[in-house]
């Protein structure tokens, strides 16, 4: 027999069942607390048409350029796995006329997504994000009550050293003006720049102001702010939006390089970072696209959201309660005589809401006792033949090894009433 070599793929990972309940934990909490803020849960196929990332991102980003896993099926359809969630969310927005039902939508989503990018730590090819998305309010209340959900669920996770950069990019005029503005004052420097910012250059300017090469911030240190090419709306816009964030205490770092580099996204955009990720700190990444459902062949319809990775969630977070049910009771039995009772019993716990396990490879007392201290379990029931001849069961307190006889009849009842 040949030897195993199959792996999973580079970039992706298993998440085995001594993690997944931190999994379950944080993804309980989400939808906790989205319920606060009355938004509604969405899911979107893993797969849709290619064209809709192409319209939505524009052409010459990364994603669509270089890191979108799509195929020509055999009825000769562009498909492509989700590699952000806002498009196809704002598709099915279009498609089922949320907008016609509600004139605000607030929606949520947990999901998986699939980008061709070079893996490191806290970011795989195959990721997790959750996120919202709000249709239908163009005012700056629903931008301040966005970015406040934000800050307040990493919060309420235990996150730590927090910061919420803020700007505007105005409106796509706005955009416009500030696009030759960067190329005018990048035109004596072209040769300065690196073979991933000359592309950029002539693609996608704003994305230069992401770079992380330190002879190109320098640069970018007397290039004129986005704020410069405002019109007075946009303008009105964002201090209104500040001023609501103010009052309600939340600080915030006016930083005028913060752009996204989506076509779709228009005026606000935030970010918010957390030292406790080293130097690749963002978290959680959001804005507004008022323009992006209307692309979209929708009517034209204002909307704002944010998406977060939950791999990067998990790295950041010290500590994740599990609520999902630890073992608290575990069944020893020994003995031919016993099982049909020991199985019997197990049920009853399980259907009164007690996760029970008991053994089932008919290992020794001391190997099963083994195993009930292993499991986490905060209750041992020992039952073998001498025990079932009086109808009784030893409970033992695994924490303090304290042992009482209790009377099979009164078992579960005695078992529900204790503490865990």
């Amino acid at each position: 027999m040949s030897k195993f070599s199959i792996r999973s793929i580079k970039g992706t990972q298993d998440i085995l069942p001594d993690q997944s309940s931190q999994w379950q934990s944080l993804e309980e909490a989400i939808r906790n607390f989205m319920g606060h803020y009355g938004y509604q849960e969405i899911r979107t196929p893993t797969f849709e048409q290619t064209d809709l990332f192409i319209r939505s991102m524009g052409k010459e980003t990364d994603i669509v350029s270089k890191e979108m896993y799509s195929w020509t099926d055999q009825g000769g359809e562009n498909l492509t796995l989700k590699p952000e969630l806002t498009a196809p969310v704002a598709r099915a927005y279009i498609q089922h006329n949320l907008g016609g039902k509600s004139p605000l939508n607030k929606l949520y989503y947990i999901d998986t997504l699939f980008r061709r990018e070079r893996p490191q730590k806290g970011r795989y090819r195959q990721f997790n994000q959750f996120g919202i998305e709000a249709f239908g309010s163009e005012y700056p209340e629903i931008d301040a009550e966005v970015i406040t959900l934000a800050i307040s669920i990493f919060n309420k996770m235990g996150i730590k050293e927090l910061k919420l950069k803020l700007n505007s990019i105005g409106s796509p005029q706005c955009r416009i003006d500030y696009r030759e503005t960067i190329l005018d004052f990048l035109k004596p420097h072209i040769a300065d720049l690196s073979e991933i910012s000359q592309t950029r250059f002539e693609n996608n300017p704003m994305r230069i102001l992401d770079t992380k090469v330190p002879h190109e911030i320098e640069i970018l240190k007397n290039l004129p702010n986005i704020a410069d090419c405002w019109t007075n709306e946009d303008k009105d816009h964002f201090e209104e939006v500040c001023s609501l964030l103010d009052s309600t205490g939340i600080k915030y770092e006016l930083t005028p390089r913060l752009v996204r580099g989506l076509d779709y996204y228009t005026k606000t955009t935030f970010e918010i970072t957390s030292s406790a990720l080293g130097a690749q700190d963002a978290i959680c990444g959001g804005g507004r696209y008022d323009g992006l459902v209307e692309s979209l062949g929708g009517k034209p319809t204002p909307g704002i959201g944010f998406a977060a990775g939950m791999e990067r969630i998990l790295l950041a977070m010290n500590n994740v309660e599990s609520t999902s049910n630890s073992k608290q009771v575990y069944i020893v039995g020994l003995g031919n005589a016993v099982r049909p009772t020991v199985l019997k019993l197990a049920e009853e716990l399980r259907q009164s809401s007690i996760t029970t396990e008991f053994d089932v490879l008919r290992r020794s007392i001391k190997a099963q006792l083994r195993e009930a201290n292993k499991s986490g379990a905060k209750y041992a029931i020992l039952i073998g033949d001498q025990e079932l001849e009086a109808r009784q069961a030893e409970l033992k307190d695994l924490s303090t090894g304290d042992q009482k006889k209790i009377e099979l009849n009164n078992l579960v009842e005695h078992i529900i009433s204790l503490p865990f």
